[in-house]
């Protein structure tokens, strides 16, 4: 037969479960009228009530008609809509060629080379992910210098 072990229930769960508890009970009791401070009445529904206890009738009050709104006027506005002639635009440079990203991309994978070379287990983890950042980052700089130099 298995033995599994038995899992307690967290010290602020026991906690959270008597507080509610407990606010529970208080209010039970005070709308019972069981507190000694709370304003509920403990009378029967079928005592009588006192004639003073009971509010006049009020006059009947004459209904007002309401008075309708008067007719509101639409008015229709012509949207006009208006065209102006395009601005001239001037030709875009041709687009440059970026060797940045080879480079990039050639340092990234040289430096992760070099950075697996060094340490064990999650030490050569960091230095390979180390050396293809700093090899990305300086195969960039390098494809930039040799294309400002062209």
């Amino acid at each position: 037969m298995e033995h599994t072990p038995r899992t307690r229930i967290h010290p602020m769960m026991a906690f959270a479960a008597g507080s509610v508890a407990l606010v529970s009970l208080v209010g039970a009791a005070s709308i019972a009228g069981l507190l000694p401070n709370s304003h509920a009445s403990n009378a029967p529904n079928d005592a009588p009530v006192p004639i003073a206890a009971v509010a006049p009738a009020p006059a009947p009050v004459q209904a007002v008609a309401p008075q309708p709104e008067p007719r509101r006027v639409v008015e229709h506005k012509t949207i006009v809509h208006h065209t102006y002639a395009p601005q001239p635009v001037a030709p875009a440079p041709a687009p440059v060629v970026q060797n940045s990203v080879v480079g990039m991309g050639l340092g990234a994978v040289v430096g992760g080379l070099l950075g697996n070379q060094v340490g064990s287990g999650n030490g050569r983890k960091l230095a390979t992910i180390a050396g293809a950042i700093g090899g990305g980052y300086a195969g960039n700089e390098i494809a930039k210098r040799n294309q400002q130099q062209q």
